[in-house]
Parts: structure tokens; C-alpha cells; sequence
């Protein structure tokens, strides 16, 4: 059987997935790690009035000479919302954050006063504009606080929150369910008898899954023998992407590929691990198919899915790059290779662990994907090569 392309298939599943792609307005309380599809700008100009950036007193520079004493009329606290009109001659309390009076043009910091018997007096004479905020000094309405595209992290949610902007449009996170396939499956924890191996695609897919975008909400494992339609059928009702493990092969159970068969393309690409693939719709759902091996599981979705599902959910690709490899790599033509492996301090890389897909242990020692061209069949120590970061 012809082997599809990889490019090819990244299509197919790009184009798979892309209707997932939508917005809505959220309150900016939930919007830790959302991607924003539009631009916020900010509705008040920032701070919203002149106040005074320390704790101390509120004074007209021309008045203060270094001793002599001025009274204090007034104290000013954090949201006195009373306008005040600073005297001549005269000194105010003032906190930190507190409304500046009319008239004064600086703040002296309470560190740098003796205040005694209703007057203060100075130890240095301030500059006009000395510890006041003006009002618009962050930001005036209009001004850009956030770009569309960005993930919102902690600093952009409290630029948002200072800025008075309760809700945002941000793009969708589409919801996931993930089911893995196998007689043999057994949930870590419990005794494996003869035959029996514990299951870890769902949770490897779940991880993958939250990391990039989307949100896992239907977590299931069905048998080979009768079980996966009623669960697939489940998993849709709520769920706009379903991922499964394991049952695309060629042999005689395999419940994926002979239920969905008819509802989508099954059949190998040129890529190793992770050879059989499937693509289809169950309930006007997309199904991404991955085969059932540990590591053809972590290489499928790495390559295949990963920067289609960023790209519903508004996150940009992640980028390749290049090194030299450490030794010499040898290589089956027909296929492009991706061998785990990490980055050694001189900028090398290197493989770790086997060819094998089974090998769960040794990959989680990688860090990235080295890819190897479908033509190659030796490469020696020093190639260039194409590397993806693990994620």
C-alpha cells in the first residue's frame, strides 16, 4: 500500500480540525492562558487622577524651605473621594494612592519630615512634580493594553484588571475527548496479569491536549471486542475532537479502523513511528486516529496535530531548528524518521533509546524530535538536521 506523505497528511489534518476554530467573550477573572482574538484597548485614561506615590505630605515646592515648619491642614486618605485645595503656605498628610489637592505639585515623603504640634518641617526641598502620579502617566482611552494573539499570562491580566476591562474576546478552547483501545489495557495501580499492560496514551494525549490549547472533558478505554461504538458515541455528544489510541492496523481487531472505516481515510503515511493513521467523522465530529504504541502516540500528535490544534486556538506554531548531529545516524529509506533525542551542552544532538515505538521510558530522556529525511540512509557525525521541540 502507497504510503501517504507526511506534509500531505498534516493537511488533511489541519483541514480536519480547522472548523473548530471560534471566539467568545469571557470575564478577564478566567482568562489566565486564553489567546485574545481581538485588541484591547483601554477605556479610562491611567491613573485616573493625579495621587501621590508615597505616604507623606502634599506641598507646593515654592513653599517648603529645609526646617522651617508648615501646618498641616488636612489629611488625605486612599479613597477620599472629597475634592481638597491645597493653601499656600501649607502642608497636607497625604497616603499612598490618595487624591493629590489642588494646587500642590509635589509629595515629600513622611521619612523625610518631623511632623510636631500640627506642622511639619522638611529635610529636603522637592523638585515640582517630585513622587506624584499624574493622571494618563500609564495609559490614556484608546491606548493599546493587550495585542490580539496573546496568551494572557499573570502581568497581562492585571494590566487588563487595572485598566477597568471586565470581559475579553479570546479564542475558543475546543473541548476534547481522548479514548484509548485494547484488551490488554489495565489502569496503573492495578496488578498486571499475563498479557496485560498499563495504559498511558490517554493520559500522554489529555497532557498534550491541555498544553496546547484545548480542553480535555471525556477520558475513556475501550475493549477490541464490541465496546468502542457506544463510547465513541458518548464522547461525541459533548466533545468537538476525538482523539483515540490504537485499533487502525491491518489486523483482525482492530475496532477504529472497522467501525470508522467507511467515515473517514485510513492507511499508512511515510513516517516512522507512528505509520498507521486515521482520519474521520463520527456524529459530525472530526476523529484524529492515532496507532496504539507509547511512543507512536507522543511522535503523532508532536507532528501531526500539534500546530493544527494551536491553530484553532489562536497559539502560533511552534518552530523547528537545526544542529549538527553528535554521531553517526543510521536510517531505513521510504520513511521520515523521528528519533528522540536531547541537546547536548556543545550544541550537538544526540538520540536516546532505541528505534522501537514501545519505548515509553527512554523517551521521556528526550527532549526534542530529530528528523530524519525520507531519502537518508546514513548520516554522519557533524549533519545538519532538522529538530522539534518535545513538548
Amino acid at each position: 500500500m502507497k504510503r501517504r506523505p507526511i506534509a500531505d497528511h498534516r493537511t488533511e489534518v489541519a483541514a480536519h480540525v480547522a472548523g473548530l476554530a471560534r471566539t467568545e467573550t469571557i470575564p478577564v477573572t478566567s482568562g489566565l492562558d486564553r489567546v485574545t482574538s481581538r485588541i484591547v484597548r483601554a477605556p479610562y485614561t491611567l491613573p485616573l487622577f493625579d495621587n501621590s506615590a508615597m505616604d507623606g505630605f502634599a506641598v507646593r515646592a515654592a513653599d517648603v524651605t529645609v526646617g522651617q515648619p508648615l501646618p498641616v491642614r488636612g489629611r488625605i486618605f486612599a479613597g477620599d473621594a472629597k475634592s481638597r485645595t491645597l493653601q499656600g503656605g501649607t502642608a497636607m498628610a497625604i497616603m499612598t494612592g490618595a487624591p493629590l489637592p489642588r494646587r500642590a505639585d509635589a509629595v515629600i515623603p513622611v521619612e523625610q519630615s518631623d511632623e510636631a504640634d500640627g506642622a511639619v518641617r522638611f529635610q529636603h526641598r522637592p523638585e515640582p512634580g517630585a513622587f506624584v502620579r499624574r493622571a494618563g502617566d500609564d495609559v490614556a482611552v484608546g491606548d493599546l493594553v493587550v495585542a490580539a494573539g496573546t496568551r494572557l499570562g499573570p502581568r497581562h491580566l492585571g494590566a487588563l484588571a487595572a485598566s477597568g476591562v471586565p470581559t475579553i474576546e479570546a479564542h475558543r478552547r475546543p473541548t476534547v475527548a481522548v479514548i484509548s483501545t485494547g484488551s490488554e489495557l489495565i489502569r496503573p495501580g492495578q496488578k498486571p496479569e499475563p498479557g496485560q499492560i498499563f495504559e498511558s496514551n490517554s493520559l500522554v494525549l489529555q497532557s498534550l491536549s491541555a498544553k496546547h490549547g484545548a480542553q480535555v472533558t471525556f477520558v475513556a478505554a475501550a475493549r477490541d471486542d464490541g465496546d468502542f461504538e457506544t463510547i465513541l458515541t458518548a464522547a461525541c455528544i459533548d466533545a468537538d475532537l476525538v482523539l483515540t489510541s490504537g485499533g487502525v492496523s491491518m489486523g483482525e481487531r482492530e475496532p477504529v479502523r472497522q467501525l470508522l472505516g467507511d467515515h473517514g481515510w485510513f492507511g499508512p503515511i511515510a513516517m516512522q513511528p507512528g505509520g498507521p493513521q486515521g482520519l474521520a467523522t463520527w456524529k459530525d465530529t472530526p476523529v484524529c486516529c492515532f496507532p496504539g504504541n507509547p511512543v507512536s502516540i507522543l511522535v503523532s500528535f508532536e507532528v501531526l496535530l500539534r500546530d493544527a490544534l494551536r491553530a484553532v486556538t489562536g497559539l502560533p506554531p511552534v518552530e523547528p531548528s537545526t544542529a549538527p548531529l553528535a554521531r553517526k545516524v543510521a536510517s531505513a529509506p521510504g520513511k521520515t524518521q523521528f528519533l528522540r533525542g536531547v541537546r547536548n551542552p556543545d550544541g550537538t544532538v544526540s538520540p536516546v533509546g532505541g528505534p522501537g515505538s514501545h519505548l515509553a521510558i527512554t523517551a521521556a530522556a528526550a527532549d526534542l524530535l530529530i528528523e530524519i529525511e525520507t531519502d537518508a540512509t546514513e548520516l554522519a557525525a557533524g549533519t545538519e538536521v532538522t529538530t522539534w521541540p518535545l513538548t
